[in-house]
């Protein structure tokens, strides 16, 4: 799960002010916020990935909405103007903090799950992820209905309409989107529905400029408006998507369908420094054990002493990461299938965790796992975070698994469907030093949700929001949520600073730091290959992008994009 990019906009006290957009290359002033990628405001800030998502979420809390109104209209906002990893065809998680005195912060899991049909060995090793037996329940539709149910105020209908006007009227394209589609259209020729919803009218390549219609999908928007979530489940959009899996042999039916149901579960905590309460998704979810895993380990070391650029700091970053992933693999599942140990997220557990960690020397990763057998040798996702004047605050990741998910546009409907069927352990009993795990707490199981990554993130202190985040990447998303609250809390850097600083991320197996490193890195590097670490460049994709809100003080708000992905993000405040 891996792409997202961050537009602002943040609603003030005073008169009405523009932020000048950026130009490529130029760089923005990061002090006074007139910039494209930073807006401060005291009423309100949306952060997406998509300009008009977000001018949707903006407009949202104008009309009165608070912050659940307005990420319920960027949700759907985004299926239209980011169909790449905004979605009705995925799922994911949604992490809530009401305003003070408004009750404990809440996670909405509507994170897909198995089909009925499902069995833990249905995929042959080389089959395709993009057909229809890579697709699993869809769970958006349920979860934003859950979750405006539980904390909106506006109507369901008004939340959702100006995405349905949206895919009516069209998107204008960015360089970023013009380019994205281009791209996909060449990959994915052998999607005819596809091809036909996201071509661009008359042939040729799509450019900066020109509007994406999407009729099929307003349709789509209008009948859940009117009818609501059951019209996606057991009315006339199951009907289309029932149909869809007849097509190509697909294993959810009509009974998988009117079966889901979104979960609204109580949040993982943990108090970091002693001062700072983490908020996070329990599983299936395995990003916000891992990151609370790591949040404590971490708690026993002096990360401000060495500072963020120390060898000492990167290497203790890798090690901690490194132990949690490994009981990510080891434990982490489907709750309702797997018992996860309580002591996991534990104070305890975490120093005992980190007593193994060597100052001077990287352990290696077939240390840590000598109970799990090693076979021989042999992403995606959009994240965006809202708070309203009132301080009630909403961090929402999800996902179609993939990029464009399978590929699979349900036909007549405009949507595309997930597979994140590919999120389970495919082949069980088969984990090996690669990254490949088949370890039994996520193999494939009926009706049971995959593992994931995805850990929108809420920090609070003293009861009141101070920061909201979250990001895509697959196992990193934890590692990149995790530089970025030491960068704010231990090494005070500015909201600006803490997103641009580089990030590093050790998964476990491969057994390797994946990290963006700039050149003058280069004598860091090297003190960590003395330690014994392989240290790998990301390369042009970077790791993660985390789109974050900061409270700079009660009713005083900051945003910044996070540029990694789209260097065309921007902000506008009000």
């Amino acid at each position: 799960m891996g792409w997202s990019v961050l537009i602002l906009f943040a609603l003030g006290l005073g008169g009405c002010t523009q932020a000048p957009e950026v130009s490529p290359g130029r760089p923005a002033d990061p002090v006074s916020g007139n910039s494209g990628f930073r807006a401060t405001g005291r009423q309100g800030i949306v952060v997406s990935i998509s300009r008009p998502a977000s001018e949707v979420g903006l407009g949202t809390l104008k009309r009165g909405g608070n912050a659940m109104d307005a990420a319920v209209a960027t949700a759907f906002a985004l299926a239209v103007s980011y169909p790449a990893a905004g979605n009705i065809g995925g799922g994911g998680f949604m992490l809530v903090h009401p305003a003070p005195g408004e009750g404990p912060p809440v996670v909405i899991d509507y994170r897909e799950t198995a089909p009925a049909g499902a069995f833990p060995t249905m995929y042959g090793k080389d089959e395709s992820q993009f057909t229809h037996r890579a697709v699993a329940i869809p769970g958006t539709v349920r979860g934003m209905a859950l979750a405006h149910r539980r904390f909106g105020r506006l109507p369901w209908r008004e939340v959702l309409r100006p995405a349905i006007l949206l895919a009516r009227d069209g998107v204008p394209l960015d360089r970023h989107l013009s380019g994205f589609l281009n791209e996909i259209l060449a990959e994915a020729r052998a999607h005819a529905e596809f091809q036909r919803v996201f071509g661009k009218p008359g042939g040729g390549l799509w450019q900066t400029g020109d509007r994406l219609l999407q009729p099929d999908l307003a349709r789509t928007l209008e009948l859940l408006a009117s009818l609501g979530p059951d019209a996606f489940y057991r009315g006339p959009i199951a009907d289309d998507i029932f149909a869809e899996m007849a097509r190509g042999n697909g294993l959810i039916t009509r009974q998988d369908l009117a079966g889901y149901q979104a979960v609204e579960r109580q949040p993982l905590h943990t108090r970091y420094r002693g001062v700072y309460d983490v908020y996070v998704p329990p599983p299936p979810s395995s990003g916000g054990i891992c990151l609370i895993e790591e949040l404590n380990m971490l708690g026993g070391f002096d990360l401000a002493s060495w500072g963020p650029e120390s060898p000492q700091t990167l290497h203790t970053l890798a090690e901690v990461m490194r132990r949690a992933n490994c009981d990510r693999a080891r434990y982490l599942g489907d709750s309702a299938f797997v018992e996860i140990p309580a002591r996991l997220t534990t104070p305890e557990y975490a120093r005992l965790q980190a007593s193994s960690i060597i100052p001077g020397k990287a352990t290696p990763s077939r240390e840590l796992c000598q109970d799990l057998p090693l076979s021989p040798e042999g992403d995606d996702t959009t994240h965006f975070s809202v708070i309203d004047r009132d301080g009630m605050a909403v961090a929402n990741t999800y996902t179609l698994e993939r990029l464009w998910g399978s590929r699979i546009v349900v036909k007549g409907a405009g949507f595309i469907l997930n597979n994140d069927m590919r999120a389970f352990n495919l082949v069980p009993g088969v984990t090996d030093t690669r990254g490949a795990l088949g370890t039994p707490p996520n193999v494939i199981a009926p009706g049971k949700r995959p593992l994931s990554s995805q850990s929108p993130t809420i920090v609070a202190r003293d009861g009141r929001v101070f920061l909201v985040t979250g990001s895509p990447g697959s196992q990193s998303i934890p590692h990149t949520i995790l530089t970025l609250l030491i960068n704010t809390i231990d090494f005070k850097m500015a909201p600006e600073d803490a997103a641009e600083a580089p990030r590093l991320s050790h998964s476990w197996f491969p057994d390797e730091i994946v990290f963006e490193c700039p050149e003058d890195y280069a004598g860091t590097m090297a003190a960590l290959r003395e330690r014994g670490h392989r240290v790998v460049p990301t390369g042009p994709r970077r790791q993660g992008d985390a789109h974050s809100i900061w409270v700079r003080e009660p009713g005083v708000y900051v945003g910044v994009a996070d540029r990694r992905r789209n260097p065309e993000a921007s902000a506008l405040g009000y």
